[in-house]
């Protein structure tokens, strides 16, 4: 099954297999429901190729939504804009015996914005139609017939479309009317599925049958990169009109930098004169790079704004300075267009932004990626700058797009450029902290953290906010702290160096429990690690640690007047494959005070999956080691 994207469909066939499907869930295999919350009865897409810009798609999608968690399937959406046309579209419910309950056609569908109210301009258009279901098990038939002139973008193939949900039967067929249109396909972990496979003159065939669902599993590499599924390409296609020939990368960034970006980057003489002032005077490409980009954060807000081919061509840098606002693609192309007006070098990126690292295929050439950022070259590395964030430090990217290969548009043609790594070390949080435990159990702290890589990515945007909002946000952050009161608070953001610093002085009642003549808590108050990865019996796939990261605690702790401590937790140090966990505690009887320190290491990589068990007992011993207490007694 495909997945839904913003640039092909599901696509179907009113006369297909689903004539002859029993729809009753009675007669449905019962291995098909193991695990599953949706069991897909069958997924066929039949494609003609009748040119290099005409193509025809025709899908039958039958689901069989087993509880409310398969649910998502009772809302069907179908994009289609001026060159994709939609025909013949028809759903049918039917009850768990088979029974027709429903039915809608086109004419019962929503016609709505593809971004639905996010886009100022937007060329693509989505049909849109919600069933809410009365009982359940029920099943969905969907069938539709989509025409269009764009080739460039050619629906690819998932297998198996998403977690717990199982697949009787997936049909995908591929028909082209000369030898010259015969598209290319790419395998996918195909390996173990039963597949028939169809490679005649004219006709490629791709079938399956009784795929099991599976489940999410925690630390797991993507989904993508687990299930069986086909991309698929045209060598020589056409988008929205224009025309392309792409065998390499090399081919691909020409054409985008030929099509898509030639003429986009003009601007008027007024806005080249006024970033040159900018300017005056220095000499270095960085240090103008960074004053352009400040300028751009200072006088542009981002705004998604669809329109051109496919999504895919900027508006020109001229609109943007006018309006003040672009998108991904419109930003990216203005702030290019600044650079070379001042005689910086930088270069137009395409890439998949998001939580998933997902790389584009070095050997597979074909549209690709959802987000467009800046590569400046510098003395032999690249500063990568995201031109949609108004917030962000220039050369400092975070989560979004770090980490993966990208592809770099220049005049020469495209290259493939793994961005920035923020991995292991690289994403350190160091928390400092003093603080006094009163007779009561109540304690006064001046908490000092200071944030780097990831870290900072996560906490700089208190720069930012409301007071009331960062005093929520600390109080979200110390959660096991009850009764907090941030008594004060100071934020220092270093966007050169990129480091976060914070200070803030708190109290609270009631930190240590007091029971008779003893107190107990917990040493570790600002920087406690609770996480335990879940519990799995039969572990079925790696374990991947995506960055890695260092925090470190260092903690001078005054006990109350009165009191001694009495049981005090075992100094640790555990150093493994995963990383490196070290716990010290010292007892300083003169002054009645104790010193913590610790820190937790964790390394990024991918390891077998019989690792997991051994991973999740460190990360066991680590969260109980940051959640021991030390126990004090009334002298």
């Amino acid at each position: 099954m495909r997945l839904f994207s913003l640039y092909c469909a599901f696509l179907f066939s009113v006369l297909s297999s689903s004539q002859n499907l029993d729809y009753s869930i009675l007669t449905m295999d019962k291995a098909l429901t193991k695990d599953a919350n949706a069991v897909v009865r069958l997924d066929e897409m039949k494609i003609e190729i009748l040119g290099h810009d005409h193509l025809r798609y025709k899908v039958d999608e039958v689901i069989t939504v087993l509880n409310k968690f398969g649910n998502y399937h009772s809302t069907k959406s179908i994009s289609f804009d001026k060159e994709l046309k939609i025909k013949d579209l028809e759903v049918f419910i039917y009850d768990q015996l088979g029974n027709e309950i429903d039915h809608f056609n086109k004419k019962n569908f929503t016609d709505v914005s593809a971004a639905d109210g996010f886009s100022l301009f937007n060329d693509d258009r989505v049909l849109r139609h919600k069933y809410t279901p009365i009982s359940y098990p029920y099943t969905i038939h969907t069938s539709y017939e989509v025409e269009t002139s764009d080739t460039g973008f050619f629906p690819p193939w998932y297998f198996l479309s998403n977690y717990r949900e199982s697949v009787q039967k997936s049909y995908y067929e591929i028909t082209y009317a000369r030898s010259e249109l015969k598209p290319e396909i790419k395998e996918h972990q195909l390996d173990g599925l039963n597949i028939s496979k169809i490679d005649d003159p004219g006709k490629l065939v791709y079938s399956a049958a009784m795929i099991p669902a599976i489940k999410y599993e925690e630390l797991s590499p993507s989904f993508r990169n687990i299930v069986p599924r086909l991309s698929v390409r045209m060598i020589k296609f056409n988008l929205k009109g224009e025309e392309g020939q792409v065998e390499s990368w090399s081919d691909f960034g020409k054409w985008m930098d030929d099509k898509l970006l030639s003429g986009a980057d003009e601007l008027a003489p007024e806005t080249i004169t006024r970033v040159k002032e900018l300017v005056e005077g220095i000499e270095d490409d960085l240090e103008k790079a960074k004053i352009i980009y400040k300028y751009v954060q200072d006088n542009t807000r981002y705004i998604s704004v669809q329109i051109g081919i496919g999504g895919w061509k900027p508006i020109s840098a001229i609109n943007v300075d006018e309006v003040k606002y672009g998108d991904c693609k419109g930003l990216s192309n203005y702030t290019y267009a600044l650079f070379k007006a001042v005689g910086v070098t930088s270069h137009y990126t395409v890439i998949y932004a998001g939580k998933d690292k997902i790389d584009f295929e070095e050997d597979f050439a074909v549209l690709q990626g959802n987000h467009a950022i800046l590569a400046v070259p510098y003395n032999g590395t690249y500063y990568w700058i995201d031109c949609t964030s108004q917030v962000h430090p220039f050369g400092f990217v975070g989560g979004f797009t770090d980490d993966r290969k990208a592809l770099i548009v220049t005049p020469n043609g495209g290259k493939i450029i793994k961005t920035v790594s923020y991995i292991n070390e690289d994403n350190s949080k160091k928390t400092v902290a003093q603080y006094t435990l009163g007779k009561k159990g109540d304690i006064k702290a001046m908490v000092y953290i200071t944030s780097e890589g990831i870290p900072y990515d996560n906490r700089f945007y208190l720069e930012n906010e409301t007071n009331d909002n960062v005093v929520k946000a600390y109080k979200e952050y110390w959660s096991t702290i009850n009764n907090i009161e941030i008594k004060n608070i100071d934020i220092s953001n270093n966007r050169d160096k990129i480091i976060f610093k914070e200070e803030v002085l708190l109290e609270a009642a009631n930190y240590g429990t007091i029971s008779g003549n003893r107190m107990f808590f917990t040493p570790n108050a600002f920087d406690r690690n609770t996480y335990i990865p879940n519990r799995y019996r039969n572990r079925t796939r790696s374990l991947v640690i995506d960055r890695g990261y260092s925090h470190d605690n260092d903690f001078l702790i005054n006990l109350p007047e009165g009191y001694a401590v009495e049981a005090i937790p075992d100094n640790i140090s555990i150093a493994n494959e995963f990383g490196e966990y070290l716990f010290s505690i010292e007892y300083i009887a003169k002054d009645n005070t104790i010193k913590y320190k610790r820190k937790l290491f964790i390394k990024k990589g991918v390891f077998k999956k019989d690792k997991y068990k051994a991973y999740r007992d460190f990360r066991k011993e680590t969260a109980t080691a940051d959640n021991s207490m030390v126990v004090l007694i009334k002298k």
